[in-house]
């Protein structure tokens, strides 16, 4: 894969290739998985982009290797997550980097992995972090709609039931009645004429004698 040269000046662009990429013997070899896809399938480009791919045999060997300064140990469960993920794209994308560049040897993929560890290593945390923060909403999504199906479904049966039926009907009469005893009172007192004595004027009463 050939990189398209830079040819913007904008100096943050020019940081993030610098970034993103490595020279080695006469080459540019990218550091960022991502910029491979062209070249990915399907399967490679889900197995890159989904946390938990590699199993914790694999993920736990490795961490030293990119975070030799942190104690696991001391790490909440979240952090713990997002850092695991983190190790899991370097070991993911170490993988791509070789299978893509099948020229480099033992010391140059060295180096490869001590650049990415300076500048890849938050980039990585916050990918990891987004993309469980989507699983997680995925997941109460799921949840919640599994529950309101589960609650139509047991509402559903609770009606279906012969004992249910024979309890509701009485009370669908009396709600019926009940019903049809306000309309008609209702009815009633709209019709009702009402009658308002208007009482004797005070200037037509005669005088007393």
């Amino acid at each position: 894969m050939t990189a398209a040269p830079a040819t913007s000046s904008d100096p943050d662009l020019q940081r993030r290739l610098q970034q993103d990429s490595i020279q080695l013997g006469g080459k540019t070899i990218y550091l960022n998985p991502f910029l491979y896809w062209r070249r990915f399938d399907a399967n490679t480009d889900r197995w890159l982009r989904e946390p938990g791919q590699l199993p914790e045999e694999q993920i736990a060997p490795n961490r030293s290797r990119f975070y030799p300064e942190l104690d696991w140990e001391l790490l909440d469960p979240a952090e713990r997550a997002a850092k695991d993920g983190a190790v899991e794209m370097f070991l993911k994308s170490l993988e791509l980097i070789s299978t893509f560049n099948p020229e480099l040897t033992a010391g140059q993929l060295l180096e490869v992995e001590r650049k990415m560890a300076v500048t890849k290593k938050r980039a990585f945390e916050r990918w990891v972090g987004k993309s469980l923060q989507r699983r997680q909403q995925q997941e109460a999504r799921e949840r919640r709609r599994f529950d309101r199906e589960r609650s139509l479904r047991a509402w559903r049966e609770w009606v279906a039931l012969e004992v249910t039926r024979q309890a509701l009907l009485p009370l669908t009469a009396l709600i019926v009645l009940a019903v049809g005893a306000g309309w008609w009172w209702g009815s009633q007192q709209a019709c009702r004429q009402v009658i308002v004595d208007p009482g004797v004027p005070a200037s037509l009463t005669p005088p007393s004698p």
